[in-house]
């Protein structure tokens, strides 16, 4: 029978869900049958709904997702996100997205950044079009240290290094593993943080500072995993090696 044109570019729902890094293919099915997916605007129920990922716009939990094309292979990339950039395929404030920093025949790819950087934070992130990897680096399961370093105002002192060391709870209630964190240098009430993470707890670094009473002013994620930002400017991005990808994918013990 002969394929109808563009019908090869068509993927069920939970698919392309899952194509994206979001979740599992079973959470994405979860989550479709709680009202959570919306298709063009129209919440969809039904997980084996079949969406075009060139034209179809894809929102999960009100934020909408970039769906990698099938059959296209696999795009890795690393950037130096800047401050004052959405961790997002777009942003319904107008603002600039980690992919608005791509040429547009990389755009067209539709890499997913894996993970988030939050707004006034800047640093190595990764992009790729490998659903799988994606799900993997972003699932808790999967321990991948990540590495900050972080400039701070404020009476740091042995006490907050320790209380960081120790494994602090935060105002909120979130009991936190123990950081990895040292003085890289000081000078007057200001001093420089290497801290290394490996949770995923969200806004993690700033509410352990804010419950230390210490202002952040720089805050830069230098690698994670097996993969170094470098020199690599602000703003700038480079594919990845083959061997990065293979150290990357052997991390979250994927073939490689």
């Amino acid at each position: 029978m002969a394929r109808a044109p563009g019908e090869s570019t068509l993927l069920r729902l939970n698919r392309a869900i899952a194509m994206a890094g979001i979740c599992s293919r079973r959470k994405a099915d979860e989550l479709i049958q709680a009202g959570r997916v919306a298709v063009n605007g129209e919440i969809v129920a039904e997980p084996g709904r079949r969406i075009d990922p060139r034209s179809d716009r894809v929102m999960v939990n009100g934020d909408p997702i970039a769906v990698p094309l099938p059959d296209a292979g696999h795009a890795y990339y690393l950037l130096h996100k800047p401050i004052e950039t959405v961790t997002t395929a777009s942003d319904p404030q107008g603002r600039t997205t980690v992919l608005d920093l791509l040429p547009q025949d990389i755009r067209e790819k539709r890499p997913v950044p894996v993970g988030r950087l939050d707004y006034f934070s800047e640093g190595l992130l990764v992009l790729t079009t490998d659903g799988d990897l994606t799900h993997r680096m972003t699932h808790p399961s999967h321990h991948m240290d990540k590495v900050y370093e972080v400039k701070v105002r404020g009476d740091l002192g042995k006490r907050g290094l320790n209380v960081m060391r120790s494994g602090m709870r935060l105002k909120e209630g979130d009991k936190l593993a123990p950081v990895q964190a040292e003085v890289l240098w000081a000078k007057g009430k200001s001093s420089l943080l290497r801290l290394v993470l490996g949770q995923g707890v969200n806004r993690q670094i700033r509410r352990m500072c804010r419950d230390l009473d210490l202002t952040v002013l720089k805050l830069k994620r230098v690698s994670q995993g097996p993969l170094s930002l470098g020199d690599l400017p602000p703003g700038k991005w480079r594919p990845l090696s083959k061997a990065e990808i293979r150290k990357l994918r052997r991390a979250v013990d994927l073939p490689a």
